[in-house]
């Protein structure tokens, strides 16, 4: 894996890339002088938090056989602004999914995806209180 970030405009406004071509813009926040042209680098690990669980939500729903029909996920987190650095203390994931699914199969998918699949989970659980919710929406989006 590799990650490559070349300053763009701006002082803090950095452009990421990785192996594969896909790029993310970065930028600091604005008291210290960024300037609102991407994510934030703490955003960016709740982006990481939402893709790996995400991932592995449907990985788990599909090899169960549930007729996932669409997945949201949004996600709340707070920081120890006391502390230096100010890490996350609570992180709150919500998980919208859409389809006939069983109730029973989608805590078992969760249970997989936060105590054994996700990594990034595993990691800012370390430091973080971790939640996630869901709600099953039986029509489509």
């Amino acid at each position: 894996m590799e990650i490559n970030l070349v300053r763009k405009s701006g002082k803090f406004n950095f452009e990421a890339e990785n192996s594969s071509g896909f790029k993310v813009e970065l930028d600091a926040k604005e008291a210290i002088g960024g300037t609102g042209k991407g994510f934030r680098p703490m955003e960016m690990l709740l982006v990481g938090l939402g893709g790996c669980s995400g991932i592995d939500m449907v990985n788990v729903l599909t090899k169960q056989k549930e007729p996932l029909d669409d997945l949201k996920i949004s996600i709340k987190a707070t920081r120890k602004e006391e502390e230096m650095p100010p890490i996350f203390d609570v992180i709150d994931i919500h998980f919208d999914l859409y389809g006939e699914l069983s109730a029973q199969k989608v805590e078992r998918a969760l249970a997989l995806t936060f105590d054994k699949y996700c990594s990034v989970s595993n990691i800012l659980g370390r430091s973080a209180q971790l939640n996630f919710t869901y709600t099953i929406n039986n029509s489509s989006k």
